[in-house]
């Protein structure tokens, strides 16, 4: 009983060598360097496309809740005089007139997602 189960043991271990053998010697010819080299290729495509989806979702996650707009630009309303765009730079000859007349002071900013109306070009603000 006890030589069997050392046959046994000896031919599994025997096996085990065989197969490894087998894998580093193919490993080590040009054909399975090009295939890890491939399969590294595509991990780190993967890892790439995963911090990207997971950055995407932590914006959107952020934007909703300290309540900015979407990416891109936000629409402008047709015929607002002096619309600008946030962080846009305006010339100083095409800069609209702020609330307080002041020509070249920017007005108010208002949020598309805002309920409440913001001073608009042209109105004095009553606040």
């Amino acid at each position: 009983m006890r030589g069997g189960i050392w046959f046994v043991t000896g031919a599994g271990a025997g096996l085990w060598a065989a197969v490894r053998a087998r894998r580093a010697a193919e490993a080590l010819t040009p054909d399975g360097a090009r295939d890890r080299l491939a399969g590294l290729r595509v991990g780190a495509r993967m890892l790439a496309e995963e911090f990207t989806a997971g950055a995407a979702e932590k914006d959107a996650e952020l934007r909703e809740r300290f309540g900015l707009v979407p990416h891109g630009l936000p629409e402008l309303t047709p015929g607002a005089r002096g619309a600008t765009v946030p962080g846009s730079i305006t010339a100083p000859d095409q800069a609209p007139d702020g609330p307080a007349g002041v020509a070249g002071a920017a007005p108010a900013p208002h949020h598309p997602l805002d309920s409440t109306p913001g001073p608009r070009a042209g109105q004095e603000g009553s606040s």
